[in-house]
């Protein structure tokens, strides 16, 4: 029987430092970044350089202060804190005798392993290809280095053989991204089915959006325990970096009979990969559909405005834009600071795991989402019975007097319901 263990694989994170503001944050980040990818960072190499070196991404004295680093702990991989091109990758790697991995390839791993729907899981391996196109070049020059000889011949026929199998590894992998896409584009036709169903109810949405980890799938799950039609549907939550990417989306129901649906998103994070941002441009159509964004942000975090900026830049990139939003600085439990409180009528402090603070954070929905309700009194007769029940299950009932003529309520009706009782209206 085996009782092993499998420990966190060990690495050394690298990174430069050109001055800009952010980077202690970045490297930070990137700490657990790995260790969401089940990795355990020994140790972190700096240089403050301008730019990096096209070759090396550190200079050669750093480069060799790297590889003797990475002997002495005997680690097997090396993480850079930027995108690597083809030949730094390369370098790196002849220098080190490791693996060395950028942040780009880190989050397409923890992706890649994190991944749970069909879609989720297309839009992972189309990222992962795109990465890897323009990098095969650099596995196709290492053969030929080995294959090219000193004789001119030899080395002008093994050359257009190498060139001919990269050509055709380009034309595999542009093959493998056409037959995915085209995987995908079934898959959002049967989303997009199911949104304009949603559509048809006019069911107003909000969709949480925020940086991974900010608690957005914690207020999920307290909220649909609370008001959901079943309970039992809750969201993966965990207390790491991108514990979930599969967007969710769930109906509320409110004890005044409002409903709305609401979404919880893939969680973003800083230097998200352009090809991951392209990619999950139809996971995150929720968010660019919804009537209502909530931005999740974890106020214990000193770098809390930073990914406040982080959110709003990728939320630009992937086109969502103009819609209301309410900030919700979540995790105010781990502060000093008063909580549950709100600002105006788009900013809470509050603890997702507080009743209070979800009591607040419903009321801030509600006044965003059903701002256009409208409240009339009506006048029913008994013979029209169903229109009272239908009333009593979708509409906030506010008064109910029974007289002769039927049954008088005041009510507060969504837009869409006004015509279903334009008739019964007492002016």
């Amino acid at each position: 029987m085996d009782t092993t263990i499998s420990r966190p694989e060990r690495v050394i994170i690298i990174g430069l430092d050109n001055d800009q503001p952010d980077y202690q944050y970045s490297m930070t980040e990137l700490t657990e970044l790995a260790e969401a990818n089940q990795m355990e960072v020994v140790d972190r190499l700096d240089q403050a350089l301008d730019r990096p070196n096209a070759a090396t991404y550190f200079g050669s004295g750093k480069v060799e202060e790297l590889a003797q680093l990475v002997a002495a702990l005997e680690v097997p991989t090396v993480i850079a804190n930027d995108e690597l091109s083809p030949s730094q990758l390369q370098n790196l790697t002849k220098a080190t005798g490791v693996r060395v991995i950028d942040r780009t390839a880190l989050i397409l791993e923890i992706f890649a392993k994190r991944a749970q729907s069909k879609e989720a899981k297309i839009q992972v391996q189309i990222a992962q290809l795109q990465y890897r196109l323009p990098r095969l070049q650099t596995a196709s020059d290492q053969r030929l280095d080995q294959q090219t000889g000193s004789g001119g011949g030899g080395g002008f026929t093994n050359r257009g053989a190498g060139e001919t199998k990269l050509e055709m590894n380009h034309r595999v992998i542009a093959k493998q991204i056409s037959h995915l896409r085209a995987e995908l584009k079934e898959i959002e036709k049967s989303e997009q089915t199911k949104r304009a169903q949603r559509d048809k109810a006019a069911i107003p949405t909000a969709a949480l959006v925020g940086y991974t980890n900010a608690g957005k799938s914690t207020i999920m799950n307290h909220l649909v325990e609370r008001y959901g039609v079943d309970a039992d549907k809750q969201v993966f939550e965990k207390d790491m970096l991108f514990a979930t990417l599969d967007t969710s989306v769930r109906q509320l129901t409110l004890p005044d009979q409002k409903r709305f649906l609401l979404s919880d998103t893939v969680g973003f994070v800083s230097k998200l990969p352009h090809h991951l941002v392209q990619a999950f441009k139809s996971t995150l159509t929720e968010a660019a559909q919804a009537d209502l964004l909530i931005q999740v942000i974890d106020y214990s975090d000193p770098h809390y405005e930073q990914m406040i900026k982080t959110t709003e830049t990728t939320l630009q990139q992937i086109g969502v834009e103009n819609i209301p939003m309410i900030y919700v600085f979540n995790k105010a439990d781990r502060t000093e600071i008063e909580f549950p409180t709100m600002e105006g009528d788009d900013r809470l402090i509050i603890s997702a795991k507080d009743g209070a603070s979800l009591d607040l954070l419903v009321e801030a929905i509600k006044h965003h989402l059903f701002s256009d309700y409208e409240t009339v009194d009506l006048l029913i007769p008994f013979a029209d019975g169903q229109v009272v029940s239908y009333l009593n299950e979708h509409a906030t009932i506010l008064n109910t007097e029974y007289v002769s003529e039927g049954t008088k309520l005041q009510v507060e009706l969504a837009p869409k319901d006004l015509p279903r009782v334009e008739k019964y209206r007492v002016m």
